[in-house]
């Protein structure tokens, strides 16, 4: 079974310019991001998929696996099917272009949860601890079965605890025992078979209320099983992000 890493590395970005490009300590935030997916023991190859003909000629510094591919495509699984469509492999892993500390086992785990032949698309979850993380719009939360399989993911809080609520979420600044809420980490694995299947779906209604592109996946009846994880992720979205990155690095 051939697994391979796809970093979607768009140039654009709503919220931080050119922020896969950005100086790091001496290396662009995509070159730190490909470097840990090298860490990885379960993967074959590591590839960068853009259409940005910035993003190649510096990512060809340091690679020559680089996909180039349209720019019309408004998500990152859209890119990578395109990206794949030619590649012999079996499994893809897809980690953020913006992801610089990705942790490498993680993407083993990822990776290794395809032996079980059931599998058709994976992803991770990690522990919220505190209240101002759970009551963030922006961290997207998730769900999940006895077996691991999400139920549903969103960006309210999920799910809704009915008795202590107030509580909960006014006077407390950490999240008590034996309370459970989960973060999506944006890290996905696929089946090749799955993703080309996937990236051909008609977006879905609860997709588009919630602007969350695995939403698709459950409403067209397909799981994705969901690993839990102690990474918590940090990506590049902000400058404040970028500064805590350098900090990081020290």
């Amino acid at each position: 079974m051939k697994k391979i890493v796809v970093i979607p590395a768009r140039l654009n970005s709503s919220r931080l310019r050119n922020k896969v490009l950005l100086d790091l300590r001496g290396k662009t935030v995509v070159q730190r991001v490909y470097e840990q997916c090298l860490k990885a023991k379960n993967i074959d190859e590591v590839y960068i998929a853009t259409d940005s003909l910035e993003v190649q000629n510096s990512c060809q510094s340091f690679t020559q696996n680089i996909i180039m591919t349209k720019d019309t495509h408004e998500s990152g699984t859209d890119r990578i099917a395109e990206a794949v469509e030619n590649i012999k492999c079996d499994v893809i892993i897809n980690v953020q272009g913006d992801e610089p500390f990705i942790d490498p086992n993680l993407i083993d785990e990822l990776a290794n949860s395809f032996e079980n032949s059931q599998t058709q698309m994976a992803s991770a979850m990690h522990k919220i601890s505190k209240v101002d993380e759970l009551k963030n719009h922006n961290v997207v939360k998730v769900t999940v079965n006895k077996n691991y399989d999400a139920l549903y993911f969103s960006r309210s809080i999920i799910p809704h605890h009915r008795d202590d609520w107030e509580s909960l979420l006014c006077h407390h600044e950490t999240i008590p025992e034996p309370l459970k809420f989960f973060r999506h980490l944006g890290i996905y694995g696929y089946t090749k078979e799955f993703l080309l299947s996937y990236s051909k779906m008609e977006p879905t209604y609860l997709e588009r209320l919630e602007k969350l592109e695995q939403l698709r996946v459950l409403e067209n009846g397909y799981k994705i099983k969901i690993i839990e994880t102690s990474y918590n992720s940090i990506g590049i979205d902000t400058k404040e992000d970028y500064l805590k990155a350098l900090e990081l690095l020290k």
